[in-house]
């Protein structure tokens, strides 16, 4: 209990670290730009609201906030954000007035820190791989759920996906990234039928589904459209559960489950669907372990109070890992045209892709968490990072007051215009914009906690599924078997 505490103290204070840097190193961007430039620097705060921590050195005052959700750089002669930075002591107009030029500068110097930021993680990456595992590469079909959108059009376990709605696919999960994935294209797709490309048996044929939304339980995030099919994984064990069928038969973790009394296995529904038929008679596997296939029988038994009959393993969804080291330009690339393809999605009216899909900053903190609890976090950590700085830089580029984007278009509005823009109308926009950002914010991150609150129910393993407990009665007789 005390060492899970302090590895869950461990991870909080990683998770800390990493966010807090990608805040820093973008802010400082903006304020070491800002100097250079010659404009005053009032405040570099990290987080928002009441001060936790506050100190003045050489008139600029740092401090580090009480809200976790990003950050900021006061500078008086840019446009008025007294809505998110407070009160100032200095109006803009007491000031000497920047020049366009260094307002663009300025305001490009934040995104322009976080590209930097994402090249250099992205560089760290390159030579260290990302863990990539078959669930995220297959664009195989492992299981289909029975009754679903694509057993209805007659997909079936073993076809390999090609093209969704005329798009091209590669693998069957995953969001945006080139929009190369079954899941995303459907997701996005408008059209109450898609036409779905696979290939069976070496031919290729094309059926129409119809994708259905699961109803959403609670208050949590809006499920989108999908056809119900998992990707073709060899089911992997995470953990074997003491005095169960699978201990006394020898299974061990990161054994593979490749056939079930003969026949292949895609998935591990598959399997389960195998031990449900055979209503507790034994169960031929075939075992690979270090790349050496062996036949292991397993009787499965009911555990302490359940009904069904089970072989007691908590199972891996992954399954196998491999390292890639995708170049740091290829990484800076998928990045940018994921975000744009979310962008685009959020703000096409056909789309389902809604803001509330969105993650703020707990909802961040969150899947940095997660990463951390995998054995190879740091590894996924790092190359969600590159993603990450990527879209706060392109987030930020957006043409919206408060935004750096919204900065760079005011200055090129008064350099057009060749004088600056009334105080008074900047202050009204920044504020109004100020609030709409603040209120989109908050909206997100209520889905965030929502999110945080369901995870919280159950114990979550690294791959994102609730952690399963089992206990067996020891078997009468039984030794565990050396397979």
């Amino acid at each position: 209990m005390f060492l899970g505490t302090l590895k869950v103290i461990g991870i909080l204070l990683e998770v800390v670290l990493l966010f807090n840097l990608l805040i820093v190193v973008h802010e400082l961007g903006h304020f070491f730009a800002a100097k250079w430039r010659g404009l005053k620097v009032e405040k570099f705060a990290i987080w928002f609201g009441k001060p936790l921590w506050s100190k003045t050195v050489g008139g600029v005052e740092y401090r580090l906030g009480s809200i976790p959700a990003g950050g900021f750089v006061a500078i008086p002669q840019l446009a008025p954000m007294e809505a998110i930075e407070g009160k100032t002591d200095e109006k803009g107009e007491d000031l000497p007035p920047a020049r366009p030029l260094d307002k663009i500068i300025v305001a490009a110097a934040g995104p322009a820190a976080s590209l930097g930021l994402a090249f250099l993680f992205a560089c760290v990456v390159w030579l260290v791989g990302r863990p990539v595992s078959e669930a995220e590469t297959t664009n195989q079909i492992g299981y289909v759920v029975a009754g679903g959108p694509a057993a209805r059009a007659g997909l079936q376990a073993g076809d390999r996906i090609l093209s969704v709605n005329g798009h091209p696919v590669k693998r069957i999960n995953g969001m945006g990234r080139m929009g190369d994935s079954v899941a995303w294209n459907v997701a996005v797709s408008s059209s109450p039928v898609i036409p779905i490309r696979f290939e069976r048996d070496g031919k290729e044929q094309v059926v129409e589904v119809e994708p259905s939304v699961q109803p959403r339980s609670g208050w949590g995030r809006k499920n989108l459209r999908q056809i119900q099919i998992i990707p073709a994984v060899t089911p992997m064990v995470a953990r074997v559960f003491s005095n169960s069928p699978a201990e006394q038969a020898g299974l061990r973790r990161g054994d593979l489950v490749v056939a079930a009394n003969g026949k292949p296995l895609l998935s591990q529904p598959a399997l389960a669907e195998i031990l449900t038929a055979t209503k507790g008679a034994p169960v031929k596997l075939t075992i690979r372990r270090g790349g050496v296939d062996f036949p292991v029988t397993v009787t499965p038994r009911v555990p302490e109070g359940e009904k069904q009959a089970r072989i007691g393993i908590q199972w891996d969804e992954r399954g196998v890992v491999a390292l890639v080291h995708p170049g740091p330009l290829l990484q800076i690339k998928s990045s940018i045209l994921t975000m744009w393809e979310t962008i685009s999605a959020v703000t096409d009216r056909r789309s389902e892709v809604g803001v509330q899909q969105l993650s703020g900053p707990v909802g961040i903190m969150r899947v940095y968490y997660l990463l951390f609890q995998n054995p190879m976090g740091w590894q996924l950590a790092l190359w969600f990072s590159v993603v990450l700085n990527v879209n706060l830089a392109i987030m930020n580029l957006l043409p919206l007051p408060v935004l750096d984007g919204g900065h760079i278009l005011l200055a090129l509005i008064e350099w057009i215009c060749g004088h600056p823009i009334h105080q008074k109308t900047l202050e009204v926009v920044q504020s109004a914009f100020a609030m709409l950002l603040i209120g989109a914010m908050l909206y997100i991150s209520f889905f965030d906690v929502s999110d945080l609150v369901a995870g919280r129910k159950s114990a979550i393993t690294p791959a994102g599924k609730p952690v399963e407990t089992m206990t067996f009665a020891p078997a009468v007789g039984a030794t565990p078997a050396k397979p």
